[in-house]
């Protein structure tokens, strides 16, 4: 075993990883990028087993790793070095590196699965060692997998105490970090592998020739790269926060209790970290805004999953693609997870085992069970402004800690948030009778007041004189809003929600003679 000590989730993987070699498991295949990292495992994980280590690549061959012993290169071709490993005499571990392209040959699927069956009756075990996991339907009952844990803030903080040495002894910078410093910029460097973690900070160091808490945004930066290559989630540098938001004030008094809950301090007084919010309610009334404001509030990336981009045309790769995405999620937790118009992602999920075998309704359900049983610091954030096509599954107590609903703005939010987008475009809020707007813009959405602001600046500008309160009331008399549109359809969606949901927001004290659009 490693000499030097290892953080919980490693020390785990290890112990698993022993546990196959020692039950000889003929076949291990193991999911990282970071083959350094675990060719130092595994050479100690052959050395306490008493084993002959080798390991096989399409370039170098196969190769016995031994100081005391030389070796010429083995074979390249994948059968013939898979022969070869059935021919070895002594117990070995024998490591394939990227061998997954190989496995959809038919004549190697057969060679390994006839290797599986010799190396049960001996000491050899074949692990398998790639960042993508492929295998065929052949080999499914002989493969064991087993996913590798990217560092966690305990080898990051070894990582970052053995660059400090080096760069102190040479005295090549000035090290500049609190206590209290190092955590936010070790949490900023979860996700990525020690090979980017190592990078990272090298390059904060290389920029000024110091590492101090300023450098956290440039280890940010090196995390939306991750993101990026994944082509699965979207990274967004939010600068929204609550008091962009006009209203919700039960929704904010929630979301404020939770502030601190993904802290140390949350952990010692034993509190669980949240699992997530639904979003319900009228298109444009704060839902997306929600999501980005929390995740700016909190401190915490925020991260856009696509559905668009989990399904594709391959057999199985959608629900790989989903399973990926959860993970990158789970490694740069803690974390915001924004999922927009879920209900559009899930549409057709009654039908999918006739339109696409299964495919939708497959992917779905990997979300949900993901959903109940993450332990990872993931907030998810999922919005929707239908009811009707959501499943019952998704709504069911556990996948999310609280359902909300978002209502149209009552009369004083609708005051709020004129200022809010006054104040936006450079307006002084106290030049404009903000109440008789509000009254004047009942049954407007957000999105919609926005939209008044905005044409009644674009009429001003043309009329080459400043922004009056006329500007805004004519913009106002000109609109026809969404709820007027749609009546019916938000009378059901009210309706709906009024059991069944807890709303956003206080309710507006009725005024006499006062008339709803329901």
């Amino acid at each position: 075993m490693p000499a030097s000590p290892i953080s919980p989730a490693l020390s785990a993987f290890v112990d698993e990883l022993d546990v196959l070699i020692r039950a000889r498991y003929p076949l291990i295949y193991l999911v990282t990028w970071e083959e350094q990292r675990i060719d130092a495992l595994l050479a100690s994980l052959a050395e306490s087993h008493g084993k002959a280590l080798y390991t096989w690549s399409v370039t170098q061959g196969l190769r016995l790793l031994d100081n005391g012993r030389t070796a010429a290169a083995g074979p390249t071709d994948p059968s013939a070095a898979l022969a070869a490993v059935e021919k070895l005499t002594e117990p070995a571990l024998v490591v394939f590196k990227d061998f997954h392209p190989f496995l959809n040959d038919p004549a190697v699927i057969r060679r390994t699965r006839e290797l599986a069956r010799t190396l049960k009756s001996t000491f050899t075990t074949m692990v398998l060692v790639s960042p993508v996991l492929n295998i065929p339907v052949e080999l499914e009952k002989e493969i064991s997998v087993l996913d590798v844990p990217l560092p966690t803030i305990e080898d990051l903080l070894k990582l970052l105490r053995e660059i400090v040495a080096v760069v102190r002894e040479g005295k090549r910078a000035v090290i500049d970090l609190r206590n209290e410093e190092v955590e936010p910029l070790l949490k900023a460097a979860l996700g990525l592998t020690l090979s980017e973690a190592e990078n990272a900070f090298a390059k904060a160091i290389a920029k000024d020739q110091r590492l101090d808490a300023a450098d956290i945004p440039l280890v940010l930066a090196e995390k939306r790269q991750l993101i990026r290559k994944s082509g699965l989630l979207e990274y967004y540098a939010s600068s929204e926060s609550f008091a962009s938001i006009g209203g919700l004030q039960n929704l904010k008094a929630w979301l404020g209790q939770r502030t601190a809950a993904f802290t140390e301090r949350a952990r010692q007084f034993g509190l669980p970290a949240p699992k997530g919010l639904l979003l319900l309610g009228v298109q444009g009334c704060g839902k997306s805004l929600t999501a980005k404001a929390v995740a700016s509030q909190w401190n915490l990336p925020l991260l856009r999953l696509d559905m668009g981009r989990i399904f594709s045309g391959l057999v199985g790769s959608s629900e790989e693609n989903m399973r990926k995405a959860m993970r990158i999620a789970e490694s740069i937790a803690p974390a915001v997870l924004w999922v927009d118009e879920l209900e559009k992602s899930l549409a057709g999920i009654g039908s999918s085992g006739t339109s696409d075998s299964g495919v939708t309704a497959r992917v779905f359900g990997t979300f949900l069970t993901w959903l109940q049983e993450k332990t990872a610091p993931v907030f998810v954030v999922a919005t929707a402004n239908r009811i009707d096509s959501l499943p019952p599954e998704l709504l069911r107590k556990g996948r999310f800690d609280e359902i909300f609903f978002i209502d149209l703005p009552t009369t004083i939010e609708r005051a709020q948030i004129f200022t809010i987008h006054l104040q936006r475009f450079g307006r002084n809020p106290d030049n404009f009778n903000v109440e008789e707007l509000a009254r004047r813009a009942e049954h407007y959405s957000g999105a919609e007041i926005e939209q008044v602001v905005v044409s009644g600046l674009y009429t001003a500008f043309a009329e080459g004189v400043e922004l009056l309160q006329q500007h805004l009331v004519a913009s106002l008399s000109e609109t026809m809003p969404l709820a007027v549109t749609m009546r019916e359809d938000i009378a059901r969606l009210r309706e709906w929600a009024r059991t069944r949901t807890r709303p956003a927001s206080k309710p507006e004290p009725e005024r006499p003679g006062q008339i709803g659009i329901v």
